[in-house]
């Protein structure tokens, strides 16, 4: 059984779930312990013991220590089973962060999948929808993973409300990539988007990021999209889109935040990207790590900023895989990244 601790480097849920998916794919038996140890709360909550409900679901597997608040959980993986599968979270908690826990082993499955999530579609610490499904999906399709991604309706922090659904299909064998330089911009594109708040909000997030980076680089198609959604909220978010690579910032609303404040933090991100030369941005490096683990052949990565997020992934992913990965580059700085999956 592989023991992982959870204090780990980062010490937060991606140790778990990458720990779950991990296990998942290998089918290999893991105790993890101290449980998002370096949080205010530790243990697990909403989100994270979803997570485990959901991994355990997809593979049959016996679970020791899932309750709320449990810093200790045994998982024993069985069989990879397809099917159609519902998870509510019950809270804001993330849905994109459950929906990864359980993505890249329904791939290896025999048949297709179908995942419904409900919780927390655009929420803080963790990717929203339309990260995914903009950035992170077609970067996963380049490997040759058959996937959609549905949003029917909108959940922001702290209500939710929100739903996705996931179509997975079956993917023999994953390819490497090499994403080492971005080559010239070609342009920016976005989503100003707001749900049960006034349509000026989200012209003035647009107006605010158009004033800023109009004269600097070719703007196109930023759109101002009303979502369905129970509850209210705002997203704004920037997609820059270069010859060889792509990068993806968002920014969330919340009460008393001015429109202009969310296009500001956007704004800043992008502009702090385009000043280092990482061929993608720091979020996404991370969230390639493990399906590259399982890649055919070398992939190599250059990302904007190495993170602890990233330098805890390799950890992790070490643990269950006879990988190499390397990864040249101080913390906060730009860094690039090799993996070796090893037969």
């Amino acid at each position: 059984m592989i023991q992982i601790d959870g204090s780990k480097g980062e010490g937060g849920g991606q140790v778990l779930r990458s720990s779950l998916t991990l296990s998942v794919m290998t089918g290999q038996a893991m105790r993890i312990f101290n449980i998002r140890a370096r949080r205010k709360k530790p243990g697990l909550r909403a989100q994270h013991l979803k997570a485990v409900q959901a991994a355990a679901a997809i593979s049959s597997a016996s679970v020791e220590g899932a309750r709320m608040g449990s810093t200790g959980l045994v998982f024993q993986p069985n069989e990879l089973t397809a099917g159609k599968f519902h998870f509510d979270i019950g809270t804001a908690g993330s849905t994109s962060l459950v929906l990864q826990t359980i993505f890249l082993p329904l791939t290896q499955a025999e048949r297709a999948s179908t995942v419904t999530i409900t919780g927390g579609t655009h929420v803080s610490w963790s990717p929203c929808f339309h990260y995914l499904d903009l950035l992170w999906l077609p970067y996963l399709r380049q490997m040759g993973i058959e996937a959609e991604l549905i949003m029917d309706q909108a959940g922001f922090y702290p209500q939710g409300g929100g739903r996705i659904r996931a179509n997975i299909q079956p993917s023999k064998s994953l390819k490497a990539l090499t994403l080492t330089e971005r080559g010239n911009l070609r342009q920016i594109r976005g989503i100003s988007a707001t749900a049960n708040l006034p349509g000026d909000i989200a012209k003035r997030q647009r107006q605010r990021v158009v004033s800023r980076l109009g004269s600097k680089y070719p703007l196109n198609d930023i759109r101002i999209v009303q979502f369905p959604a129970r509850f209210k909220g705002t997203l704004m978010l920037l997609l820059a889109e270069f010859e060889h690579s792509r990068c993806c910032y968002f920014a969330l609303g919340a009460p008393g935040k001015r429109a202009e404040v969310v296009a500001d933090e956007v704004t800043d991100a992008v502009e702090e990207f385009m000043a280092r030369d990482g061929a993608i941005d720091q979020y996404l490096a991370d969230q390639l790590l493990l399906p590259l683990a399982f890649a055919d052949g070398q992939s190599t990565l250059r990302t904007s900023k190495v993170t602890q997020h990233l330098l805890t992934n390799a950890e992790v992913i070490r643990a269950f895989l006879p990988v190499e990965i390397k990864i040249d580059g101080q913390p906060g700085e730009p860094g690039m990244i090799e993996v070796l999956p090893k037969s």
